[in-house]
């Protein structure tokens, strides 16, 4: 199926890029996330790239934020398998800002079932898009 890895090249960094996002993006919400994405025109990089947010006025403990961007992390790590044949057959790459709505810590195999049909929705969207 391929490696199950979340390189730093996979991460959206560039303040550009995540500003223009915000003003002229995509978004859809499937609880418990809020999705801003993109189709992007780089050929170099990975097909998808992707950032996330925790809001702090929701956890006000660093802790509980790094323990959510940390599931987050591993549940599209290990299911971005599926997005990237899809960008690549149709040779397409996108970035993406995923934040977290919910008030309250899920537990991790709920969090990446919700990730599973969250990254369904953006293949759908993406498809009507383009």
């Amino acid at each position: 199926m391929g490696k199950f890895t979340f390189r730093k090249k996979e991460r959206l960094c560039s303040q550009k890029i995540i500003g223009n996002l915000f003003r002229d993006g995509n978004s859809f919400a499937l609880f418990p996330f809020r999705i801003y994405w993109q189709i992007t025109t780089s050929e170099q990089l990975p097909p998808a790239r992707i950032a996330i947010s925790i809001p702090k006025k929701k956890f006000k403990k660093a802790v509980d934020r790094n323990l959510i961007k940390r599931r987050i992390k591993e549940a599209y790590r290990k299911n971005k398998q599926n997005l990237y044949f899809d960008l690549k057959s149709k040779n397409l790459n996108i970035a993406f800002i995923l934040i977290y709505l919910a008030h309250d810590l899920m537990a991790y195999p709920e969090l990446e079932e919700k990730m599973i049909l969250t990254l369904q929705k953006l293949m759908e969207s993406y498809e009507k898009a383009s």
